[in-house]
């Protein structure tokens, strides 16, 4: 009997996360789960028969107790958690919001590849999945911060196949456009007014449609690095440009 793969998620006590742990279950993945919200984490977990372990991955030593607690082998890493806040103008820029939005999306993305480096080479046929978003390599008003971490997480997955090139180590950087999650929600600071208007008389991705991207190119054969996968709702042709229907 094949041992299972053991996939590590990120952030995966709700949204994009929660939604890949059910699809990588569903496909047969032993799972770890990490988050900060270990109530909701939990739920998750006994929903998809996963382990759930706190995480933070903006703090260097929750990430490095995670790993610790990981065993010596490690098949997936997705790259999940991270998150958008604020919407201003450059000139009046949140700084405490970006170093929020660069210890999660950028620093925690880089603490967790190297903290799992290790294992995931020693299973002979590491992946690591990187969440990153069209802001990865598109631009939009009001969006410097969010749009600047997001480029680096493209940066950084570009690296890594450079670094890992020759290695049993596999990048693909999955970039969603609109997604009803609750980014808008986070993002707006519990607004929720505000956050549902961004889906207004639109008909957005959903988690789950994000989350099968990332079972296709983790279920792909070994010698097959599905570099990036680009998905948008048919409502949307740039990060900016939104189709929305008039209500009835």
């Amino acid at each position: 009997m094949q041992t299972p793969k053991i996939a590590v998620i990120t952030g995966a006590s709700s949204g994009i996360g929660e939604a890949c742990a059910h699809a990588l279950a569903a496909a047969g993945f032993q799972l770890v789960l990490g988050a900060r919200r270990a109530d909701r984490l939990a739920a998750v977990a006994a929903a998809t028969g996963g382990r759930a372990l706190p995480l933070d991955v903006s703090v260097r030593d929750s990430v490095e107790a995670f790993a610790a607690q990981l065993p010596e082998r490690v098949h997936l890493l997705v790259n999940n958690a991270g998150g958008a806040l604020g919407l201003e103008p450059l000139a009046e820029f949140d700084e405490d919001a970006w170093l929020t939005m660069y210890q999660s999306n950028v620093l925690g993305l880089a603490r967790m590849t190297r903290a799992l480096y290790p294992k995931l080479l020693a299973s002979g046929n590491g992946h690591v999945v990187n969440i990153g978003s069209i802001a990865s390599f598109e631009t939009y008003v009001g969006g410097a911060g969010y749009t600047a971490a997001k480029h680096a997480v493209r940066a950084l997955s570009q690296t890594m196949r450079l670094e890992w090139l020759g290695q049993p180590l596999r990048v693909t950087e999955v970039d969603p456009g609109l997604v009803e999650t609750e980014f808008s929600l986070v993002r707006f600071a519990g607004d929720t007014e505000r956050a549902a208007k961004v889906y207004a008389d639109t008909r957005p991705l959903l988690a789950g449609d994000v989350a099968d991207a990332v079972l296709w190119a983790a279920t792909r054969p070994p010698h097959v690095n599905i570099d990036e996968i680009v998905l948008r709702p048919t409502d949307q042709a740039r990060a900016d440009k939104v189709f929305r229907r008039t209500q009835g």
